[in-house]
């Protein structure tokens, strides 16, 4: 039996890890996540084989305003990627010019399975965000916690997600599971619009969760997300 939680009230894909985020509407769910997300992405030089190579915003944070984009959203996994700098110039994500602009000696890379951190879909709770921005005493932009999926949760519970661990989820014809708590590092210092560091947020999600804010999960059916879909729970 399954109970509903809540409502999708956003949906995020990442065409290149670390760059900003793209908006949808609805989007499809495969096993390996949000169709198109964080396929691309830019190791550093000299660290290739290290556990973390990526180049990210801990190491940029202006990286928040490069928006990538893929020419054909309807197809992400198999059209052009473009992205547009700071500057407001506009470069395929293989353009030499672009890795260059990045510093690190960085180069490009693609993964049809995504470069993910650990688990290939993240969640977040609005419940959550505005329980963390009371805790820094301003109003947080959910857009620092880079998720996928954001609920609205009922009941009036806060941080409802950390309740889900180890159940699965309904979404529309999607079925995720929910495997860990999200552990939090610098990144969600850095405003998502501006790319000024705020250490006060990690701090706040160390004393306040354990470091945790929103939670991991994995693909159990692949199935079709819109905004406004109910969310529900197996019990």
């Amino acid at each position: 039996m399954y109970m509903e939680v809540g409502r999708l009230v956003g949906l995020w894909r990442y065409p290149v890890k670390s760059m900003a985020g793209e908006p949808l509407e609805a989007a499809e769910v495969s096993w390996h996540g949000v169709a198109g997300d964080r396929r691309w992405a830019f190791v550093r030089a000299g660290v290739e084989r290290s556990g973390f190579p990526w180049l990210t915003i801990r190491e940029r944070p202006e990286l928040t305003a490069y928006r990538p984009r893929f020419t054909d959203p309807a197809r992400p996994d198999a059209s052009p990627t473009r992205v547009r700098t700071p500057s407001g110039a506009e470069h395929d994500v293989l353009d030499p010019e672009l890795a260059a602009g990045l510093g690190h000696g960085a180069r490009v890379i693609k993964q049809d399975r995504g470069v993910f951190d650990t688990f290939p879909l993240s969640l977040i709770s609005t419940q959550t965000v505005t329980g963390l921005s009371e805790s820094v005493g301003k109003a947080l932009d959910v857009r620092r916690f880079r998720p996928n999926l954001v609920v609205d949760a009922a009941g009036g519970e806060p941080y409802p997600e950390d309740t889900w661990v180890g159940a699965t989820l309904r979404i529309g014809t999607l079925a995720v599971r929910v495997d860990k708590r999200d552990g939090r590092c610098s990144v969600v210092g850095v405003d998502p619009e501006s790319g000024r560091r705020d250490p006060a947020v990690l701090r706040a999600i160390a004393r306040e969760r354990g470091r945790c804010a929103g939670v991991y999960g994995s693909t159990v059916e692949p199935g079709r997300v819109t905004l406004g879909d109910a969310v529900t729970i197996a019990r």
